[in-house]
Parts: C-alpha cells; sequence; structure tokens
C-alpha cells in the first residue's frame, strides 16, 4: 500500500545537488520580485482587454444540454463501474478501487482541472443523484430548504478535504476495503444531504474534490466573461477573479500542507523517529499533519498581514485576499511529488479497471498491457521536471501575489509590503524542496 498512499521519488531520483537547487530556486524567486517590482506597476488582471477571446463554438458545445447530459452520464456511469468494484470486488490490492481512489480522483483532478477547468462538476456522481432526486421530487436541484450560510464559506471543504488527507496519509487501515467503503458512503451520505438541505451551493463550498478541482480549474486557459460566454484567456487572470471567500486559506493551507508532509514522513529522520516510538505512531503523524497545515495557514496569514492597509480596510481581510496565490504552489508541489505516481499508478489502475471483481475478466481489453516505467529509468529529466514544478509554481505565485498587492495596498505599501510575502514564499521554496531531496 506505500505505492498507493505516497508519492514516488524523492533523493535517488535527482542527481542535482541539492544546494544548488535551493540556491537557483530563491534566486529565480529574488529575481522575479525585483523585475516585477520595476515594470509591473499597475494591475493587469481586472482590465476589460484582459476578458479574453471568446469562442462561441466551443461554448455552444458546452453549454449545450445535450454535451453537459453526456458528460454527467459518463461520469456517473464511471461511478457506478467502480462503486460496483467496491462492492462486489475481493478485498485485495488489485481491486482497481484503491488505485482510482487515490490516483486518478485525488491525483488525476489536477492535470484533469488543468486541461479542462473545474472538471470535478462537470462529472460529479453526487450531484448526478442529487438532480435525478430533484427531478423526481418536482424541485430545483440549485435551490435547498434553506440559504446556505455565507459566513460558512470554504470551511466545510476545509473540514472534508482534512478528513481525506486523514484517510489516505494517517489512517492504518486505508489499504482494507471495508474502510474505504464507509468512507465513501459517508462522503456520498453528507453530499447528498447538504445538497438538499442547501442545493448545489453546498456541493460548491463543500465537496472536497469539486473545491479542489475549482481552485486548480483557475490555472486553466478556460474562463467566463461578465456575460457568462465561454473565453480563453491567461489563466492567471481566472486565478485573479477567483471570489475570496471565507476559508479560502484554510482550505489551500490542507492541501498544501497534508502534500508536505506527505513528503516529510518519509524522510529518513522521520522515519527513524517514528520507527522507535513502541506506540501511537498514528497519533505523532497525525499531530504531525495538522502542524504541516497550521504551519502553512499561520505563516502565509502573518506575512500577508506584516503590512499597511488603506483606510477603512481590515488587515485580517488580507490572508483571504491573497490566498488564491497559493493554487500555483499547490500545483507545483503536486508536479513535485506526484508525477511518476500518476503516470504509473494511472497506468495500473486502468489494467485493473480491466478486472473489476478479480476473476480474470479482461472487459477494457486492457488487463494484459503493461506498464511504462519510462519516467522512473530517466530520472534526470524526472528530476528536472519536479526541481521545476515547485519553482515555477512559487514564480507564478509571486506574480499572482505582486499584482493583488498594487491592487490592494496603499502606493507606499505595494512593495515593502510584499517583502513578508516573499520570505515566506521563499522559505516555502526552500522547504519544499528539502523535503523533495530528502524523502
Amino acid at each position: 500500500m506505500d505505492y498507493l498512499a505516497h508519492g514516488v521519488g524523492g533523493a535517488k531520483d535527482l542527481p542535482l545537488p541539492a544546494e544548488y537547487a535551493v540556491a537557483g530556486a530563491s534566486a529565480a524567486l529574488a529575481i522575479s520580485f525585483i523585475v516585477l517590482a520595476l515594470a509591473w506597476r499597475t494591475p493587469r488582471f481586472r482590465k476589460p482587454e484582459y476578458d479574453g477571446t471568446p469562442v462561441p463554438r466551443i461554448g455552444a458545445l458546452v453549454d449545450s444540454t445535450w454535451f453537459r447530459g453526456v458528460v454527467r452520464a459518463l461520469g456517473f456511469a464511471f461511478f457506478v463501474y467502480v462503486a460496483a468494484a467496491a462492492v462486489f470486488g475481493k478485498d485485495l490490492l488489485i481491486n482497481p478501487v484503491f488505485y482510482v481512489f487515490y490516483v486518478v480522483l485525488w491525483v488525476g483532478i489536477v492535470p484533469a482541472s488543468l486541461l479542462f477547468g473545474p472538471f470535478y462538476k462537470a462529472v460529479s456522481p453526487v450531484r448526478t443523484i442529487n438532480l435525478g432526486i430533484a427531478r423526481l421530487a418536482g424541485t430545483d436541484p440549485d435551490r435547498g430548504l434553506f440559504t446556505y450560510p455565507a459566513r460558512l464559506g470554504y470551511w466545510p471543504a476545509a473540514l472534508t478535504l482534512f478528513a481525506f488527507v486523514w484517510f489516505e496519509l494517517i489512517y492504518p487501515f486505508n489499504a482494507e476495503l471495508g474502510p474505504l467503503r464507509l468512507w465513501c458512503a459517508v462522503y456520498v451520505a453528507a453530499m447528498l444531504v447538504g445538497g438538499a438541505l442547501f442545493g448545489s451551493t453546498f456541493h460548491e463550498h463543500a465537496d472536497p474534490f469539486e473545491v479542489f478541482s475549482t481552485l486548480v480549474g483557475r490555472l486553466s486557459v478556460w474562463g467566463r466573461n461578465a456575460a457568462g460566454d465561454l473565453v480563453v484567456r491567461n489563466p492567471l487572470v481566472n486565478l485573479d477573479r477567483m471570489p475570496t471567500r471565507p476559508g479560502l486559506l484554510a482550505v489551500c493551507a490542507v492541501l498544501l500542507g497534508s502534500t508536505a508532509f506527505d513528503s516529510f514522513k518519509e524522510a529518513n529522520t522521520w522515519l527513524r523517529f517514528t520507527q522507535g516510538l513502541d506506540s501511537g505512531i498514528n497519533t505523532v503523524n497525525l499531530l504531525a499533519l495538522i502542524g504541516f497545515i497550521v504551519a502553512v495557514g499561520l505563516l502565509f496569514a502573518v506575512a500577508a498581514m506584516l503590512t499597511g492597509v488603506a483606510d477603512g480596510y481590515r488587515r485580517t481581510a488580507l490572508p483571504g485576499d491573497f490566498a488564491h496565490s497559493l493554487v500555483p504552489i499547490l500545483v507545483g508541489y503536486t508536479v513535485a511529488h506526484y508525477l511518476s505516481y500518476f503516470v504509473e499508478g494511472g497506468q495500473q489502475a486502468l489494467i485493473l479497471l480491466s478486472d473489476p471483481f478479480s476473476t480474470g475478466a479482461n472487459l477494457l481489453g486492457t488487463a494484459n498491457w503493461e506498464i511504462n516505467y519510462w519516467l522512473s529509468y530517466h530520472p534526470t529529466f524526472l528530476a528536472t521536471t519536479k526541481v521545476l514544478g515547485v519553482v515555477i509554481g512559487h514564480v507564478v505565485a509571486v506574480v499572482a501575489a505582486h499584482d493583488r498587492a498594487i491592487a490592494l495596498l496603499p502606493r507606499r505599501h505595494q512593495l515593502t509590503g510584499q517583502l513578508s510575502m516573499l520570505v515566506v514564499m521563499v522559505g516555502f521554496t526552500v522547504g519544499g524542496l528539502l523535503l523533495l531531496f530528502s524523502s
């Protein structure tokens, strides 16, 4: 189960000296900040000329009822197929549900959302079930019995995301079919009850997979203009126009902190420490996971608030206003930590899905395929890609934070007010690379 629960690769994949990678990444961030300070003095991402280029033909297709219905049907059919393997399949690691859950769903959300935007929203099985129930009851699936409290924002998603990373990284029986079925059943039940009470707004703020997909989808080239038309535009424009809601920083902290912890717990020092414990290893790991999440959120919040603000503007609102800049870092960490895991584990999922009940069947014609380990056999390419993932993610984050800073902060604080944020991002970069090299 170690292969399923953790990203693959670490120091053994990285033939580059760690100090060179760290120094180069830190220099890249510093240079990026200097260039932005000199050449980027007015906010750009909210200007009308950055609204994007309409694509009416693609938009008409994507917005058509039949296309949405086909996408929804395909997503639900895949859900039913995997659910059948979970319910009727054998409790063995060759059951494809494990690879679908940990690899295809969790890690695959990132590339799918980068390519297609908020991908999971379009294929969400709980939205489809909720729609079916609403149709039978003659009600509107977008409206529940109550109005979703705006003050809750993304806090429910932060909790459900934590429930997932706890199950994936801490729970000792996550490789058994029974607990996995129970987690999924509770997830579906909670989303259906929430949808009935608060409508689709609940899914937008509480579904861990939908919220994750929507955040990453902000870095796709697809967006909507003020009229609601589909457009192609700079992903940073999409990112900048992400609504600021309570709990956004908490969601980003859970995603980023858990990924960092996943690397940390494979470090030799931590392994020696936990293996030396007589008991309580899971409790210690849980406390460490919480520590990573809190550290990410707290460091970022403090850095965001260490600046001057305009009259009438609350300093405590700054962490939420800048939280969107953590999304590129999250994507970069995902590439660095899970690249080979996703490529090779995804192939394994496709192979196992052809035999969902472990009976020797070959329903999809893929059961006899073999995994291509090209990435693992080319460590230099893999190492370069991992380091570039971390560095590019942080550079893009600096750009996003800079544009927001010059839009929000008083002129006298537009540059000096970003220094604390730059220091924290350099710290995240150094920490991410050191974890990458130590695991």
